[in-house]
């Protein structure tokens, strides 16, 4: 997935985040590959030669972690850009048998499979932030970042997750964030069809957004509309987020099959309005929609590689996680793996 470089000391940039691809754990040999690429990357960013071994260590804890307990699981490296800063993130998602107690599954000493039961508590020591979401029977969902001078930047507010459908190396979805005047903007970007020309269509829209000053949703995606003309064009989305601690509100526009949703941990979903058409070829007009943002409701959008039939009820407490670690439980059980897959996930 290609990105843009970022400007250096922007203080309200969102980190930038090229997806490496996702490695599928079904062999104990692939906790070498995940090690492998995980340090090529710290290597590149410029990481000293102890935090790239740690940077290793915490890969290949989280890829054998997979292969002991998962029926099915795979791990995602991913590169975070911050300014002239360079990080390392690794999410591994699983299907198997999931955890009752993630905190006490972590702790030092504790092993399900006969092993020193060491690895999720050096994954935690070893990373600038960490996390994960389990349910037993379901699977776990954990995330690492790790970053030169292991600084913790804490939890963000928006994070988001892409998956190309099986068979393609480059996933033609896409998504992205920055912050404008205090209100945070987040695109869903999906190229038409996959491979590689659905990935320069996402790409050419999400480059344009990174470097508009726009603000209002319907401005952004008509501007988009004009700019991605040469690319065989996308289904795009774009929410603007002004939230506090009584709620917000959620301004949106959408040309295309990229769904937007105000979710809530009690089930309760509301659905956002996207007009017809394709970005950069189709448009009747672009209309733009005002929703409320209630206390602890998310906002999630999302290619049409993932399903809507989800909500919030059947995962307690996970609209409390990391949206890092919601996007990677939605793009598990809801993404079609007969399609690039894409979740963005603001929690206020």
């Amino acid at each position: 997935m290609g990105t843009v470089t970022p400007p250096a000391a922007a203080p309200n940039q969102v980190p930038l985040v090229e997806e490496l691809g996702w490695i599928p754990v079904d062999e104990a040999g692939a906790a070498g590959v995940a090690r492998r690429v995980a340090v090529d990357l710290a290597r590149r960013l410029g990481f000293s030669d102890e935090r790239t071994g740690e940077v290793a260590i915490v890969a290949a804890e989280l890829a054998s972690n997979l292969h002991r307990h998962a029926d099915v699981g795979a791990l995602s490296v991913r590169c975070l850009r911050s300014g002239d800063t360079g990080g390392v993130e690794l999410v591994a998602v699983d299907r198997g048998p999931g955890m009752a107690d993630l905190v006490f599954s972590g702790s030092d000493g504790t092993s399900t499979a006969g092993t020193l039961g060491i690895g999720l508590g050096a994954v935690r020591r070893l990373s600038s932030h960490s996390g994960g979401y389990s349910l037993p029977g379901r699977g776990t969902v954990l995330a690492a970042q790790l970053w030169p001078d292991r600084r913790d930047v804490g939890v963000p507010v928006v994070a988001g997750l892409t998956r190309p459908i099986t068979g393609e190396a480059v996933c033609g979805d896409r998504w992205a964030a920055r912050v404008r005047d205090g209100a945070l903007l987040v695109l869903v970007a999906d190229g038409l069809g996959h491979g590689a020309l659905a990935a320069t269509a996402a790409n050419a829209a999400v480059d344009a957004f990174l470097t508009g000053d726009l603000d209002a949703p319907a401005a952004i995606v008509e501007r988009l509309h004009r700019l991605v003309s040469h690319t065989r064009g996308a289904a795009v989305s774009v929410a603007r987020v002004e939230a506090g601690a009584e709620g917000g509100t959620v301004r949106f526009a959408g040309l295309g099959n990229v769904a937007g949703v105000v979710a809530s941990p009690s089930g309760e979903r509301r659905g956002m309005v996207s007009m017809p058409g394709i970005v950069g070829h189709q448009s009747r007009g672009v209309r733009e929609f005002t929703y409320d943002l209630p206390p602890e409701a998310v906002v999630v959008l999302h290619s049409d590689g993932v399903s809507d039939r989800w909500t919030l009820r059947d995962y307690p407490g996970l609209s409390r996680q990391d949206p890092l670690l919601i996007a990677g439980t939605l793009l598990r059980d809801a993404g079609v793996r007969r399609d690039d897959a894409c979740v963005a996930v603001v929690r206020p």
